[in-house]
């Protein structure tokens, strides 16, 4: 059976990432897109000539019966309300990352969610990362021995702020690279160690004319004693390793960001032969001062998150990534704003 999916938005979320890979999954049709904005139509009519091309959302509610599933891509306080509509009209839910601005609003959705018995899926695809998988696999099969010390970093340089709402105070907005990063870096922690007990963090605006957030670091110290510390920055004029995992027997490197992201925006799809296969030259490092050796980097696979979401709405497998996790993250970042706030550390309630 083909499910056929209504995307909300043709932004960088909707046009590089949920498009094209929506499009990619076998099983999976793009039957629709929703956006206002002229250009973004021509664009949508020039790359999925077989999508319909709606104005407004109002056309999408009209006509629930012919699709199968929304994904949901627009700005960060439009998450709720759509997702909300969305499954009272019976349609199950992707939804980008963060998918509230509190996880009280995450709560109450995820309410909805049962009593409607549809879910609503995190887009959380970074665990579809290779390097991610890599650290995954590696601290699962022993090779680090017990992990003490997770570090991972999203850094980019970015010393001019740009116009638009993620640069926005707002809360409401949930702007800054706390909500755009964080998200993604917490939930990799999460996946690996657990919901942590304790959260610390300094939170900045560094650039000048900067309101959101911009460069903030965040502790958590995670049942069992294995510590993630995690650095997010648009002001990182030289940016550290993407991971370095401490174990107490062996340790892993590595530079440079998952490829899949520079990939689609190349136009690339998962498709494409070698998608997903990190360059040699970029594979970490794995071991002990003397005894170190390259490490392959496992292939990135974002696709996966899709086939899972056509799994779960064939009633084959759980959701690809569970909304209680996005919650917990939430959770997190309110925790880091916090002990941001109070200089202290701050312990996370169950």
């Amino acid at each position: 059976m083909e499910l056929r999916v209504a995307l909300i938005g043709y932004g960088t979320g909707g046009a590089i990432f949920h498009a094209p890979l929506i499009s990619s999954v076998p099983g999976l049709r793009l039957a629709a897109v929703v956006t206002g904005d002229p250009a973004r139509q021509d664009a949508v009519r020039a790359r999925h000539p077989e999508a319909k091309v709606l104005a407004g959302t109002d056309r999408l509610w009209e006509a629930t019966g012919a699709y199968d599933l929304v994904v949901v891509t627009a700005p960060n306080r439009q998450h709720v309300p759509l997702a909300r509509t969305a499954l009272t009209s019976g349609l199950p839910v992707v939804l980008d990352k963060p998918v509230a601005a509190t996880a009280a609003d995450a709560r109450s959705l995820a309410a909805l969610s049962a009593v409607r018995g549809l879910p609503v899926i995190p887009f959380h695809n970074r665990r579809w990362d290779g390097d991610f998988r890599t650290v995954r696999r590696l601290a699962g099969d022993g090779s680090l021995g017990g992990v003490l010390r997770l570090e991972s970093r999203f850094e980019r340089w970015r010393p001019e702020v740009r116009p638009g709402w993620k640069e926005t105070a707002d809360p409401r907005a949930a702007g800054g690279v706390l909500y755009d990063l964080g998200p993604h870096l917490i939930d990799q922690a999460i996946t690996l160690f657990g919901r942590p007990e304790r959260v610390y963090a300094e939170i900045d605006a560094r650039r000048p004319g900067a309101a959101a957030a911009d460069d903030v670091f965040v502790a958590l110290a995670h049942p069992g004693g294995t510590r993630s510390h995690l650095w997010m920055s648009a002001t990182a004029s030289h940016p550290g390793p993407r991971f370095r995992v401490l174990g107490d027997a062996a340790a892993y490197t590595v530079q440079g960001m998952d490829g899949q992201e520079e990939a689609l925006r190349a136009g690339r799809t998962p498709k494409d032969p070698g998608w997903g296969i990190a360059r040699p030259e970029s594979h970490g490092r794995l071991g002990v001062p003397g005894a170190e050796r390259p490490e392959p980097t496992d292939p990135g696979a974002y696709q996966d998150f899709y086939a899972g979401v056509a799994r779960t709405l064939r009633g084959e497998a759980d959701p690809p990534v569970d909304l209680a996790d996005a919650i917990t993250g939430l959770e997190v970042i309110e925790a880091a704003l916090r002990s941001a706030r109070t200089h202290e550390v701050t312990t996370l309630a169950r």
